[in-house]
């Protein structure tokens, strides 16, 4: 009786254990599939161009782009012209330019567009403040012009500047910023280097004292003269 209770446990334990490793088989194979699946997609997706997390890392840092000067024929100027304007629209972080006279002509720009900006700043200034410190009699053959010039400077610059996409850098002169570009590639001694600013404040503020400038002078006209 023992011996048949032996045969019968025996008989139904073997394919159960066939079950488990037939389990854990598939299983084993399931979890290869997967693998070979996730690979396949990661494989095509760089194929495909999407980014992934490493290699979006190295993307991200390119934030500097450098105008070379390679003379490639007569129209050589035109390439470099066209190439500042490409990265000046791709807004990199810096903008390295590397050709003497296109660097110089640049940097030149934007001084005149800095210039009318602090002129439509201070002369607008000295309008809204020349009334509290001077007499009303004395007051307006200063703030009238000062109040018309910070009109003018504002509407030239708004003109001209605004919507130029070189408006958005300044010359970059910190030789602890410049000292983490790569500018030991270039064969130029003196680069002129561009970095972008954010001038959303500034036009902001030379607008605002402009208009207010404005308002002043036209309501000072208008008592002049309907008197």
């Amino acid at each position: 009786m023992g011996s048949i209770v032996r045969q019968r446990s025996h008989r139904h334990t073997l394919p159960i254990s066939k079950h488990y490793n037939t389990q854990s088989a598939e299983r084993g194979h399931t979890s290869t599939e997967i693998t070979v699946v996730s690979s396949n997609m990661a494989s095509l997706g760089r194929r495909r161009g999407v980014p992934v997390s490493r290699e979006r890392g190295v993307m991200a840092a390119s934030d500097c782009y450098i105008v070379h000067e390679i003379y490639n024929g007569e129209n050589a100027q035109d390439q470099f012209e066209y190439e500042l304007e490409q990265a000046l629209e791709a807004q990199y972080k810096y903008i390295v330019i590397e050709p003497t006279r296109i660097g110089d002509e640049t940097a030149r720009w934007i001084t005149v567009g800095n210039c009318l900006h602090k002129t439509a700043v201070l002369s607008g200034a000295a309008c809204l403040l020349t009334p509290l410190s001077l007499p009303v009699e004395y007051s307006r053959y200063v703030a009238l012009p000062a109040g018309a010039l910070s009109v003018a400077c504002s509407t030239l610059y708004g003109i001209s500047w605004q919507f130029d996409p070189c408006c958005k850098y300044q010359v970059e002169y910190d030789s602890q910023k410049l000292s983490r570009l790569p500018l030991h590639t270039l064969t130029s001694s003196a680069p002129v280097v561009l970095v972008r600013r954010d001038d959303i404040h500034r036009k902001r503020l030379h607008n605002t004292i402009a208009l207010a400038a404005l308002a002043y002078c036209v309501k000072k006209i208008y008592e002049l003269y309907a008197v």
